[in-house]
């Protein structure tokens, strides 16, 4: 759960720092050539970083059958922490595209590692799932909370090195934590796939690998394709695009302070100091995904997954059509409706990941993690570059029915899956 919370700190914080390299950075400076920044070129720099987060996803979880969980965790920590201590001393972006990079690479093995930790050391999956979650909700609201403050006070070099403190601490815990990780997993259980070994080969990674598939992965990966998409497209340029609203006009902070502390914190009237009012709407929005998260990892207990998979994606279609009349509609429609996409956006997330334990054998899970959140935060990294590039070249209506179409493929993906596997509903189809 620390753990969690610290990898959707610094994912979900990076948005907020997206709004500010707009304005300080003009060119990226390639040697032979310049870039002009813009939002699409800041999409393709998260996607770099984001990607790896996922494309790491798949090594990390061969790693996490034959090491464990307890010793890659420890090391997603200090290395998502040396990440942005990197990006602190960043002098162009340049080098915070290799800090982002060194962040994807560091963050992309928590989620096989953790994931398979639940599945085979918690005999109440769902349960586990849903606290696990509300502790990345945590992060996810948190994180970006305390960016916004911070920023307030400090530039955002200082910031970032000081986001960089949580994650030590928390690599510190995990190296001394000790727990049985394969608790819940029947020993007798695995047949004819590899009960607890993980695989030993490359040969045995394509064996297993097309075991998986066989027994329904590659719908589910298509599944998690769209929940990716939709997750990175919406979040990556969303505190960006509320700034240009009259409504998250920027309030200076002198005015909300009694005089003699706003002298005392050195913020009188016009010393610049502003608080942008979308950090924090978008902070809120996250911060709701706890009740999403709790939410779903309970109905993953009580529903077929499959089911809970079309509603959540028919559920994301509906906000995405309802973004933009919403949003011009006034400040009290736009902070119920945020709340509804929050819970929406992340009630899908124990769904999916549910949904992969029933497909696959525990014996392979670590690996059945990877290839989701290859996936997810892989493949699904791309949306932000089709956030950026569409906010560049089109228009916000243009971005949020892409989004929408997306959800539907999410839907009837998961609709096929509810038809084509009714009768496995409920049990580990693949476990034999």
């Amino acid at each position: 759960m620390l753990a969690h919370g610290m990898v959707h700190t610094y994912e979900l914080s990076l948005p907020i720092f997206v709004t500010i390299w707009l304005m300080e950075f003009d060119v990226v400076n390639l040697g032979l050539t310049q870039l002009e920044v813009t939002a699409a070129t800041l999409g393709w720099v998260l996607t770099a970083g984001y990607g790896l987060f996922g494309i790491g996803a798949l090594p990390g979880g061969v790693l996490v059958d034959r090491i464990g969980s307890r010793r890659l965790i420890s090391l997603c920590l200090f290395g998502m922490a040396g990440s942005f201590v990197l990006l602190g001393l960043s002098p162009n972006l340049v080098v915070v595209t290799l800090a982002l990079l060194c962040w994807g690479a560091a963050a992309s093995v928590y989620h096989p590692a953790g994931l398979a930790l639940i599945s085979k050391g918690m005999n109440e999956r769902g349960t586990g799932f849903a606290y696990h979650g509300i502790a990345g909700n945590v992060g996810i609201g948190l994180g970006p909370l305390l960016t916004a403050i911070l920023l307030v006070f400090l530039d955002w070099t200082t910031v970032a090195m000081l986001l960089s403190v949580p994650a030590l601490a928390a690599g510190a815990y995990a190296t001394r934590a000790k727990f049985d990780e394969s608790a819940a997993v029947d020993a007798g259980a695995g047949g004819s796939s590899k009960a607890d070994a993980g695989v030993d080969s490359f040969a045995e990674f394509v064996t297993e690998s097309k075991r998986l598939i066989a027994g329904g992965l590659a719908v589910v990966f298509l599944v998690v394709i769209c929940s990716g998409l939709f997750y990175r497209g919406v979040l990556t340029f969303l505190p960006d695009l509320l700034s240009g609203l009259d409504t998250f006009d920027p309030i200076p902070l002198a005015s909300l302070l009694p005089a003699g502390l706003a002298d005392a914190l050195g913020v009188e009237a016009g010393s610049g100091r502003m608080l942008k009012p979308e950090r924090y709407f978008y902070s809120g929005l996250l911060m709701v995904g706890v009740l999403g998260q709790y939410a779903g990892g309970k109905l993953t207990d009580r529903l077929p997954v499959e089911w809970g998979l079309v509603g959540a994606f028919g559920a994301l279609a509906v906000l995405a059509v309802l973004f933009l009349p919403v949003v011009n509609a006034g400040i009290a429609p736009l902070l119920v409706f945020g709340a509804i996409l929050g819970f929406f956006l992340f009630v899908i997330q124990p769904f999916y990941q549910a949904t992969v334990a029933e497909y696959t054998p525990a014996g392979t899970r670590g690996l059945s993690y990877g290839y989701t959140y290859l996936g997810v935060f892989g493949v699904g990294a791309l949306g932000g570059a089709l956030a950026g590039t569409i906010l560049t070249y089109a228009t916000p209506t243009a971005l949020f029915t892409t989004l929408a179409g997306i959800a539907v493929a999410g839907a009837l993906f998961g609709f096929y899956l509810a038809r084509k596997n009714g009768a496995a509903t409920g049990s580990e189809v693949t476990s034999d």
